[in-house]
């Protein structure tokens, strides 16, 4: 599939990629084809990876860097994960209580398959408590209290197939928790031709990080600031395991995108805006998108109003001064920081409104206009 534009997009092209966006609903009649209507509480056990037996039959997770210890009839802080008498599993395998088609850019991957469509799946839980999390009645809660469906790896496979997404995204919760079944729908996704993307909290170990990387087209990572004394207030973890997880996607050569959502007062200081984008130059390269993003007040932090759009701007600006070349202002469409800008002549070569590419001017991956090379993966 060529994803190469010279100049227009039409609208025909437009009210397709517009249907296509809209199918959230539209999904339900080939899960009905499969056999599956939500179920609340749908729970099939699955022998869980990534942990160490203890005495006394506990458990130690060793998936993300919260390392629970978990007694006899207890599950780990992520909620879906639970120590039978001994024995351990995840309670989320093919039970997603999310599965839409979204435009690539809502995840928000801007540099990657720009005007395309993901099939984008979730369950229920989070190894985070993001008090502003956007999605806290999915994430904050266990399986026992979401509609899921009964989708395995092979039917999500076959769903990517027939709405003919190039792409399958982990998404809306915190991919990690369900690890066992994203990585088994990676690999037969990736045996079919589909690309596989991981928008993630990027907060897991790294053996189970270097064990799904090789199926990882795209990451879009949420590095949430650049303090711990701020994610241990704001989401209950730390910041340096994030920062491994981000060298670790690059290293092994996954498509690396971020985003920071800027909450007023919590993470917006220049200073801080500085050192994260110091770190990410030196460590991630120049070339690494960056999306800065607006605040709006939900779940436990309601009384803190939206994101000023000037904190954003200073933020880009900060970003681009210290050498960022992809730099883009989030949930605030219509703004021009959601369009791409050639790092080396200054057109513009991507043209976006809100979730829509209006007009691409890039041929084989450079700009049109001077001919540079413009990092993404675009075909």
């Amino acid at each position: 599939m060529t994803l190469f534009f010279e100049h227009i997009i039409t609208r025909r092209d437009f009210l397709k990629r517009s249907a296509l966006v809209a199918l959230g609903g539209a999904l339900l009649p080939k899960l009905v084809k499969f056999g599956s209507a939500q179920t609340i509480g749908l729970i099939k056990p699955h022998g869980a990876l990534y942990f160490e037996k203890l005495a006394k039959k506990k458990i130690k997770c060793l998936l993300c860097p919260h390392r629970c210890v978990i007694s006899k009839g207890d599950r780990g802080l992520c909620r879906v994960r639970e120590n039978r008498d001994g024995e351990y599993y995840t309670l989320v395998y093919s039970n997603p209580c999310a599965v839409h088609i979204d435009p690539i850019e809502k995840k928000p991957l801007f540099h990657f398959l720009p005007g395309t469509t993901a099939l984008s799946i979730a369950t229920a839980g989070c190894n985070f408590s993001c008090k502003n999390c956007q999605n806290w009645d999915i994430s904050q809660t266990s399986p026992d209290h979401t509609a899921n469906y009964e989708l395995g790896p092979r039917q999500i496979v076959d769903l990517a197939i027939g709405y003919k997404t190039p792409t399958i995204a982990y998404t809306y919760t915190e991919p990690t928790v369900f690890f066992e079944y994203m990585l088994d729908t990676a690999k037969q996704a990736k045996e079919k031709g589909i690309l596989n993307i991981y928008h993630s909290n990027g907060y897991i170990n790294q053996a189970p990080l270097r064990e799904l990387a090789p199926y990882l087209d795209g990451a879009n990572i949420d590095l949430k600031g650049y303090s711990n004394e701020f994610y241990q207030d704001i989401t209950g973890g730390f910041l340096n395991p994030v920062l491994e997880t981000l060298k670790t996607l690059k290293q092994q050569g996954v498509w690396l995108e971020i985003t920071n959502l800027v909450i007023p007062n919590k993470n917006d200081s220049d200073t801080m805006f500085q050192n994260m984008c110091t770190w990410i130059k030196q460590n991630l390269g120049n070339d690494t998108p960056v999306h800065f993003s607006r605040f709006y007040p939900q779940y436990k932090l309601e009384s803190i109003p939206p994101t000023p759009i000037e904190t954003l701007r200073k933020a880009a600006e900060i970003a681009r001064g210290i050498g960022i070349d992809y730099v883009y202002i989030g949930n605030v469409p219509g703004l021009k920081e959601e369009n791409t800008y050639c790092p080396s002549c200054g057109k513009l070569i991507i043209i976006r409104k809100g979730y829509r590419i209006t007009e691409i001017y890039l041929i084989n991956g450079k700009c049109k206009f001077c001919k540079a090379k413009i990092s993404g993966r675009w075909q």
